[in-house]
C-alpha cells in the first residue's frame, strides 16, 4: 500500500518540479531581458548605460522572483508548493536574471567601446570623490582615498559585470527569500 502511494505521488512531484523550473526560467529571463533592454535604452539615449540608473530596471528582479513564487503557488492549488520549491523558483528567477543582466553589460560594454567606459569611470569617480568629501562619519586616510580612486580608474568590464551580477543577486534575494517562505503554504 505504501509503495503505491509513493508511486502515485511521484508524477505529481515531478510535474511540480518541472513547473517550478519553467516558471523560474521564464520569470528570470523576462527580468534579465528587462535589465538588458534598460541598459541599451540608456546608452542609446545618451545616458550612462553602466551607471546608477541601471537600478531602475534591476528593481524588477525581486518583484519577478516574488511573482514566480506566487504563480507557482497559484498553479499548484489546491496543493502547496512547499518551502524547497517555493524558495527554489525564486532563487532560480534571481539567478537567471542576474546572469543575463551581467552578460548583457559585457556585451554592451564591448559594443559601446572605450569612450563609453571612460564616461562611466568619470561618473563613478565623481560620485566617489563627492562621498569622500561629504561623509563625515567615515574618516579615510589619504592613502585609502587614493586606493578608492585607483580602483575606479582601473575598473574593467569584468569588474562592472561582477558588480552588476552581485547587486542584482543581492537585491533579488532580499525579497525572494521572505517571499518564498511566506508563499510556501
Amino acid at each position: 500500500m505504501a509503495g503505491s502511494s509513493i508511486a502515485s505521488d511521484t508524477p505529481k512531484a515531478e510535474a511540480a518540479k518541472g513547473l517550478a523550473l519553467r516558471l523560474g526560467l521564464r520569470f528570470g529571463l523576462a527580468a534579465g531581458l528587462a535589465c538588458a533592454l534598460w541598459m541599451v535604452g540608456l546608452q542609446l539615449t545618451g545616458n550612462n548605460g553602466f551607471g546608477p540608473k541601471q537600478i531602475l530596471a534591476q528593481l524588477l528582479v525581486p518583484l519577478a522572483a516574488v511573482a514566480s513564487e506566487w504563480m507557482l503557488r497559484r498553479r499548484l492549488k489546491p496543493e502547496k508548493p512547499g518551502l524547497g520549491r517555493s524558495l527554489g523558483v525564486g532563487v532560480l528567477t534571481v539567478l537567471v536574471a542576474a546572469l543575463i543582466s551581467a552578460s548583457s553589460l559585457i556585451g554592451l560594454a564591448h559594443s559601446a567601446g572605450e569612450k563609453a567606459l571612460a564616461v562611466n569611470r568619470a561618473e563613478v569617480l565623481e560620485i566617489v570623490r563627492a562621498q569622500q568629501r561629504e561623509n563625515p562619519k567615515v574618516v579615510l586616510s589619504e592613502q585609502q582615498k587614493q586606493q578608492q580612486i585607483q580602483l575606479v580608474e582601473n575598473m574593467t568590464i569584468g569588474d562592472m559585470a561582477s558588480g552588476t551580477f552581485f547587486k542584482v543577486l543581492f537585491m533579488g534575494l532580499i525579497l525572494a527569500l521572505p517571499g518564498g517562505i511566506f508563499l510556501r503554504e
